[in-house]
């Protein structure tokens, strides 16, 4: 089965896999998926993440990102949520003085900007807007 939306996808995977409480998941990789997970190990909401080559004599036939995922020592999962935001039947674009704030700034928006993707502190730093691809807390 393809994905007609892969950020979606990995998105609604990383989400699932916190509330079913799983150590690690599985999401297919694109050059977006990996920036943005990539992005959520630099702000700590992952541990960290592996990225496993194509290899059809394993089984991998698809270039997947493993992601360990982050829970306090209480067991309660550091990611509360994430959503998407632009889909790619209406696509959100915001400058950089438009950038929304996730929750008091305790959550961070990612932007894909003309620079790659980056968050939305860093984004409003540089003074540049971008399709807002999701938010996270």
């Amino acid at each position: 089965m393809s994905a007609t939306d892969p950020i979606a996808d990995a998105i609604t995977k990383i989400r699932n896999a916190y509330s079913a409480n799983h150590k690690i998941v599985a999401v297919n990789h694109s050059n977006l998926t990996e920036a943005i997970v990539k992005i959520l190990a630099e702000e700590n909401f992952i541990n960290s993440y592996e990225l496993i080559e194509r290899d059809p004599k394993k089984k991998h036939y698809r270039k997947k990102i493993f992601i360990n995922l982050r829970y306090t020592n209480s067991g309660e999962p550091v990611m509360k949520n994430i959503k998407r935001i632009s889909k790619p039947g209406l696509r959100i674009y915001v400058n950089s003085k438009n950038i929304p704030s996730v929750y008091n700034n305790t959550g961070c928006a990612i932007l894909s900007t003309n620079r790659g993707v980056m968050v939305d502190r860093d984004a409003r730093k540089d003074k540049l807007g971008g399709e807002y691809i999701c938010k996270v807390w």
